[in-house]
């Protein structure tokens, strides 16, 4: 059974930056959230989209050939096959809405940024 999700109690119950927790899932999709700082390095997901939603602070999301910058209530979907970083000068809170079988990074291995999938 589904129940409601009180994001600010799911961004307050963790401190970790770059480790996503799933808070939702719906049609094979993850809803995550996850705070950032500092910058995540370049991958790109050959198979899916990401979007990326900021509930607090901004986030920039650096592309090859542009950089967007995004604040809360604003969000990106990045193409599926299209490398990517993001950054954060600031610790920023994001919701992540992906495939449940996406690793955030992607065809990227990278001990220190690839997450397992974690549910809250």
């Amino acid at each position: 059974m589904h129940e409601k999700v009180d994001l600010s109690a799911a961004f307050a119950s963790f401190t970790e930056h770059w480790r996503p927790k799933v808070v939702a899932e719906l049609n094979g999709q993850d809803v995550r959230v996850v705070k950032v700082q500092g910058v995540f390095p370049w991958h790109s997901h050959a198979e899916a989209e990401e979007l990326f939603l900021v509930w607090r602070g901004r986030l920039r999301i650096e592309l090859r050939d542009r950089v967007l910058s995004l604040g809360p209530g604003e969000l990106f979907v990045v193409p599926r096959g299209v490398e990517h970083r993001t950054a954060a000068d600031e610790e920023t809170e994001v919701l992540i809405f992906e495939p449940s079988e996406v690793v955030n990074t992607g065809d990227l291995q990278d001990e220190t940024y690839t997450a397992p999938r974690a549910k809250l």
